[in-house]
């Protein structure tokens, strides 16, 4: 079975070790916003409690990929997001394998994502991507998420992305 096949699954406390490994993984990597400090063990329990965080394994069961349904009250107070869509749920923590990188896993990942905000009654979907993350933003441009704001968060200069998901 190739990786177009397998299953999205909800991570759980024992994939905890691999998550935390996978997350310190990105750490450095060019256009990376993530640190030392974050993601950390605290935001994988804050997921994982809320059943918000979704993992992706190859053949042989190795952790490829993540992503997050976040709750973030900094990031939903933000002026910019469309009242009409409302509520809007994030997304967020999404990681691809290095190597595995422009093989459609993220796009994957991300309507994956989108799926479950829907499921949850969300009626639109946004997140926040560093302005320098060119790779997160040529992925999104398949999905014909529009820009509609920017900030500074978290020490980081950010573009607001936001679809409908009705």
């Amino acid at each position: 079975m190739g990786i177009a096949e397998q299953k999205i699954i909800p991570a759980t406390e024992a994939d905890r070790k691999e998550i935390f490994a996978f997350y310190r993984k990105q750490v450095g990597r060019e256009y990376c916003p993530w640190t030392m400090y974050y993601p950390s063990e605290e935001t994988i329990t804050f997921d994982l409690k809320r059943n918000a965080l979704f993992i992706l394994r190859d053949d042989s069961g190795r952790l490829i990929a993540t992503v997050s349904l976040e709750e973030d009250p900094a990031v939903d107070a933000l002026p910019c997001w469309t009242h009409e869509f409302a509520p809007g749920g994030e997304l967020a923590r999404l990681a691809v394998e290095p190597e595995l990188q422009n093989h459609g896993i993220a796009r994957r990942m991300l309507q994956f994502g989108m799926d479950r905000l829907k499921e949850r009654g969300f009626r639109s979907v946004h997140f926040l991507v560093n302005k320098l993350n060119k790779k997160a933003i040529r992925s999104y441009a398949v999905f014909d998420f529009q820009i509609v704001g920017e900030c500074d968060l978290y020490n980081q200069p950010f573009l607001c992305y936001e679809a409908p998901l009705i």
